[in-house]
């Protein structure tokens, strides 16, 4: 790959290791016992969208330290992406989401077959059974990152981020859970959003590939003071499409945040403006199971009198605008410093 940054390239050769990966697991799997390949399935599919924007910044984190193009390196960026996908058959079953990319999820991928197989409880096994897939993923992004082709001495490097990374992802599920339902709160919100995406998204993957490389300290400095800003512009762009997007885009049902009653930041700006009756209106809808379309826009519409939607706008902005700054301070090489503005738009200029 040359020093022009080709994302949709990037994203085959990505797309090609974990097929490859994945689809050799699955097969093991299945080895076992031929019970097994309902779970083999959704392994194999546990990685087939997206992005691939956790791999990316990984790469760029290579290559702004000055390491040439690498096959090696992106196996072990597409590690990044098995940890995103472990986070999402996590995050589907914790919320209940039935729908990702418009496709079912894990669970209920797997309570279809199971009920279909006549089995009694099927619900309650295949929410077992996607807890374990989670997992597994998990695993498979340590095995697929430690058996990339680099030297161990270089793998080393990452060693001590990698049981950050996993710790600190697994701090920002546990904030979203303990503060659902509660009072919401804008700092709390961020805090979530810092913790449960911003930083696996972004920050940690761009250090990754820097640690690898043997960047020094001020680039990861840099790397840090980039991340953090566009991680949390990146969720709360989600947060807004999760509402104000369009479900056939976005993959997603519009209501799940508000029958979830998640502390996202959107909802909180909402809740700071409103008055007590719009305080009320709001408390009979959050947490509901029956939420139809009309409760959506009359949500909606109150969101858009308050002008919530324009604060996290404002918000996204600013934290982009921090992150690009970033590298422009710290004389980034250009080519680096290309690509990682064009990432930064793609994350938190989208429609899904």
């Amino acid at each position: 790959m040359s020093d022009r940054w080709d994302p949709a390239a990037f994203k085959a050769r990505v797309d090609g290791v974990l097929r490859n990966f994945l689809d050799e697991e699955a097969g093991h799997l299945v080895a076992v016992d031929t019970a097994l390949a309902p779970v083999a399935g959704q392994l194999r599919n546990a990685a087939g969208h997206g992005k691939r924007l956790r791999a990316a910044f990984c790469y760029w984190g290579w290559r702004a330290a000055g390491q040439p193009d690498s096959d090696a390196l992106v196996r072990a960026a597409a590690a990044m992406e098995l940890v995103h996908a472990a986070a999402i058959v996590h995050d589907d079953l914790i919320d209940d989401s039935a729908l990702r990319h418009g496709l079912p999820t894990t669970h209920v991928a797997l309570e279809a077959v199971l009920a279909g197989d006549g089995r009694r409880q099927a619900r309650t096994a295949a929410r077992s059974l996607a807890m374990l897939v989670g997992d597994h993923l998990m695993a498979l992004a340590g095995q697929l990152f430690t058996t990339s082709g680099l030297p161990a001495a270089y793998l080393a490097r990452a060693r001590d981020l990698w049981a950050v990374l996993a710790r600190e992802l697994i701090a920002g599920e546990c904030l979203e859970i303990l503060h659902t339902g509660g009072r919401p709160d804008t700092a709390t919100s961020l805090k979530v959003v810092r913790y449960k995406t911003a930083k696996y998204t972004v920050e940690h993957p761009l250090l990754i590939g820097g640690l690898l490389a043997g960047a020094p300290t001020t680039l990861r400095d840099t790397y840090t003071a980039y991340g953090l800003p566009l991680g949390e512009a990146f969720q709360l762009r989600d947060d807004l499409l999760g509402l104000f997007g369009d479900p056939e885009r976005t993959g997603k049902a519009g209501l799940d945040d508000l029958r979830a009653h998640r502390p996202t930041a959107l909802l909180a700006e909402t809740w700071q403006a409103a008055d007590v009756s719009q305080r009320e209106r709001l408390r009979g809808v959050l947490g509901r199971s029956d939420l139809d379309g009309t409760h959506l826009r009359e949500v909606r519409d109150l969101m858009a009198e308050l002008k919530a939607p324009q604060r996290v706008e404002r918000m996204i902005h600013d934290r982009v605008e921090r992150a690009t700054r970033a590298l422009d301070d710290a004389g980034t090489p250009p080519p680096a410093r290309r690509a990682l503005r064009e990432l930064a738009q793609q994350a938190t200029d989208r429609i899904h």
